[in-house]
Formats: C-alpha cells, structure tokens, sequence
C-alpha cells in the first residue's frame, strides 16, 4: 500500500478528492485503513463556507490537525479504521485491532500507536464515530454542572446539542427544554426524553418558554452555532444564571444586548472547548478519564441511529452540499470507505 485517497477542501463550497502518496511506514508506527468518518456539521461547515479564522491553528493538541487553517485543506477528526500493517518495532497484536482516530477524510493514513484508540469492547464502528462529539457533551455537562431541580434549556439540536440532550435527560431536572429550527431535530430531541423542543423564533414560542421558564432559566447551553442564539439565550436565562457557550462561531460575530436585564442579573457567561479540562477539575480529571466516561456513555445511549446519510468518499461533495443547502434533512452524515 503506497497510494491513499484523501478529501480536501479547495476553496470555498467545494470540496475535491485526490490520490497521493502515502509516506513510508516507520518501524514505530502502523497502517490504517479507514472504515468510516464522520462529517462534522459546525466546524466543518465553517470551512466549507470560508467562515474560519485564516490565523488560528487548526489543533496544537492534535498530531493529525497541525498546521493553520487555509485552502487547500485536509480537515476531519471522527476516522475509525483498522490496523492493516505495523512497523517492525510495533507489537504485532495491533495488526487487525479496530481503533479511533483524530485523523482527517482518508482511506489510509500512518500513526504512532500512541495517537490512536483501541475502540473499547461492545462498541462498533458506527458508534466509534461519535466519539469526540460525545466527549464534546461530557465537558458542557462538566463546566456547566446541572443541579437536582433546575431549569435547563439547550439551544441547538443538532449532533452536539442532542448528545447533550442526551445526557440531561439523565438528571433529576424540573425542566429541559430544547430549542432547534428543524423539525426532524425537535422530534429526535423530544423522542430522547426533552419536556418540550420548540422553535427558537416560532410565533407562539415566546408565550411558551415564560409559561415553561418562571423566572428564567437555571442554566442554558448555547450549541447552535449561530451567534443571534447567544443573545437569545442570555435573554431566557435567571438571576445568576449560567449560559454556556459550545458553539465556535469562526468569523461570526454576535451582537449582544448587554446593557438591559443583563447588567443587573449577575449572569456567568462560560466558554466551553473540549480541547482543555476547566482548572478546577485538572486535579482529578485527565482527558483519558473524561474519554473513559465519554465511551460508556456511547454504550449507553448508542447514537448510531442518528446517522440519517451515508456517502462513499467519491460522492463527498454531494454529502457536504446536503449539510449546506437541506440542514432540516440531516442530524449526522457518515463517509464510507469500502
């Protein structure tokens, strides 16, 4: 194997797949042949529009993601695939292992054993790919700390937000109420245990959300990836409430109305990135703990059946002009390889 077949974006709205050669396989590193990678809605869609800050490392914490952010761009970081080959100096037992990746859309790739994890027991490929969007949702939970009996509400119901969803319904809240512009979503939302999912800008959604949300909100998570939402949220959200902010907006700027209700509620306004822990927990937590807790949450709740397209990597960019131009038709968009 000399040769892999990888996606780029090339500029803007277009995407191209090209043949090139793949580097020699060292005597400490293995071959990957890809099985399946997931498209990644929110950032993914920010390159593809040209919506990325062009001065922004793409991921300094990330082997696979080096590099600044500008076209022509090999991007993605859900790659599940098999080990195919090992270097002379690996153990041969990681010949034939299925194993996770932050790797980009590529039928093969090289990596340092090191760089890759053995997907855990019980768990398949398709589930496999949700793994740094589950582990995404573990960290809102994590920085936004829900309490027995609050009033919850999540902005944005796409993969990220309904993982999130996913995971609050697990907790003893007077209220979790979600809020998405497309219809398939809200229903995913409510089918996963959501009070209510209603339109965010629907004519009856105001009368709606005073009636649900006395007082306000507890906590509300900001994971629509549109910067109006953020105004939006901090408008739904009590006293001292907490408003998390998931969403990266790339080159969007949110227009904030801070100088009403705002300056005198105390609200905590928390950003929210999975590639650090919050300072408070680093005594106890590690990423590897955090990956652990995000694994046996993809057992549990086995999101594999929010997968509503698959595309083989020569049709990419049909799949990325579908997430673009029909949203309201996709939740998550999966490449396959074979």
């Amino acid at each position: 194997m000399n040769m892999q077949t990888a996606l780029y974006f090339a500029e803007k709205h277009r995407v191209t797949i090209q043949s090139e050669p793949l580097p020699a396989l060292a005597d400490h590193k293995v071959l990957v042949q890809t099985l399946l990678s997931a498209i990644s809605p929110g950032t993914e869609m920010l390159i593809y529009r040209g919506q990325f800050p062009e001065d922004l490392p793409i991921d300094e914490n990330i082997a696979g993601l080096q590099g600044r952010f500008g076209y022509p761009l090999k991007y993605g970081y859900c790659n599940v695939g098999q080990v195919i080959e090992t270097g002379a100096q690996v153990d041969a037992n990681w010949r034939g292992r299925l194993v996770f990746a932050f790797q980009p859309h590529q039928s093969h790739y090289i990596a340092d054993p090191q760089e890759l994890l053995p997907l855990p027991e019980g768990i398949t490929p398709e589930q496999a790919i949700f793994l740094p969007n589950m582990e995404t949702a573990v960290n809102f939970l994590m920085d936004g700390k829900p309490l027995i009996g609050e009033r919850v509400v999540v902005f944005g119901q796409g993969i990220i937000g309904l993982l999130t969803t996913a995971l609050l319904v697990e907790y003893p809240l007077e209220k979790l109420i979600t809020l998405d512009h497309y219809p398939l979503r809200r229903k995913t939302s409510l089918q996963l245990g959501a009070q209510a999912s209603l339109p965010p800008s629907g004519p009856e959604t105001a009368g709606q959300l005073d009636e649900l949300l006395p007082g306000g909100a507890d906590l509300t998570f900001e994971l629509s990836g549109a910067p109006q939402a953020l105004d939006e949220a901090i408008h739904l959200t009590g006293f001292d409430g907490r408003v998390i902010i998931g969403s990266w907006y790339g080159q969007k700027r949110a227009s904030l109305a801070l100088g009403g209700r705002f300056h005198r509620s105390r609200i905590r306004l928390i950003s929210s990135q999975v590639s650090t822990l919050a300072p408070e927990l680093a005594g106890r937590w590690s990423k590897a703990r955090r990956l652990e807790v995000a694994w046996h949450r993809l057992r549990q709740i086995q999101p594999e059946h929010f997968i509503t397209h698959r595309f083989g990597l020569p049709q990419a960019s049909q799949a990325y002009q579908l997430i673009d131009q029909h949203p309201e038709e996709t939740i998550q968009v999966v490449l396959t390889y074979s």
